[in-house]
């Protein structure tokens, strides 16, 4: 669905007179910009787009639609001048150590990058290392796939529950990833009942190869005010030890 000023603020749940206090629009004027009778300025439709809190994605798609050009720029994370970016992403993947798994994912959660800690794991729990070589390798995907990565969390319901709310607070304001929830749902329905703790840290537990549990709890950085839409959907998630046994079991595999 293409992003209009009209299915954004509906989205949103906002109403044209709020969003005309917000933006300092008339009622009447917005009306009107909704309904195509009159055409926003670039500069009154940016201000609407800020009020509503669009993303950089939303912004384009609405100004394309506005007869504007795109206001952000949708580089490859591999393009030359994105070079410091991904200097910095490594250094924040390998900034705790091989004994903190780390990850770098898209707003499709899409694995981007990933640390030794994250392969060490990947052997801990005895899955295939070359997986994570995949292109893309999907986490979603991995996690709630018949026989994915699920069947290993101890408390798997609720990490299960956690991460669908998650994922659909966060698909609500990204059209690609709401296609993927739709295409997942059969897998993830049985999880949507499911009460979540709304705890503030996602803790969880893997039961590895050899039958020990690792125990971890999930931290997630992303880049502030990017003016890149691919910068704007990138999270560094570390996954760290909450015991000296996980901790232990990560470095044995120096």
């Amino acid at each position: 669905m293409t992003a209009t000023l009209a299915t954004l603020r509906k989205a949103r749940r906002v109403s044209q007179l709020e969003l005309s206090l917000r933006a300092g629009v008339s009622q009447r004027h917005l009306s009107c910009i909704e309904t195509g009778r009159a055409r926003a300025g670039r500069a009154t439709l940016i201000a609407l787009l800020d009020a509503l809190g669009a993303t950089l994605e939303e912004r384009n798609q609405a100004l394309l639609a506005a007869g504007f050009a795109p206001a952000h720029a949708e580089r490859s994370l591999d393009a030359p001048e994105m070079e410091p970016v991904r200097r910095a992403l490594a250094q924040l993947l390998d900034a705790s150590g091989p004994t903190t798994p780390a990850l770098v994912m898209d707003g499709e959660y899409n694995l981007v990058m990933v640390n030794e800690g994250l392969a060490r794991l990947i052997r801990l729990l005895g899955m295939p290392e070359a997986m994570l070589h995949q292109q893309p390798l999907n986490l979603l995907r991995v996690i709630f796939a018949p026989g994915g990565l699920r069947t290993l969390c101890v408390d798997e319901a609720w990490l299960c529950a956690e991460m669908w709310a998650r994922a659909c607070r966060e698909a609500e304001h990204l059209p690609r990833l709401r296609a993927l929830l739709d295409e997942l749902r059969p897998e993830l329905e049985p999880w949507t009942a499911v009460e979540t703790g709304n705890l503030p840290v996602l803790a969880f537990r893997l039961r590895a190869q050899d039958g020990r549990i690792l125990s971890f709890f999930s931290a997630i950085t992303s880049f502030g005010t990017p003016l890149d839409i691919t910068l704007a959907s990138l999270k560094v998630e570390h996954l760290f030890p909450t015991d000296e046994a996980t901790r232990a079991a990560l470095a044995e595999l120096g």
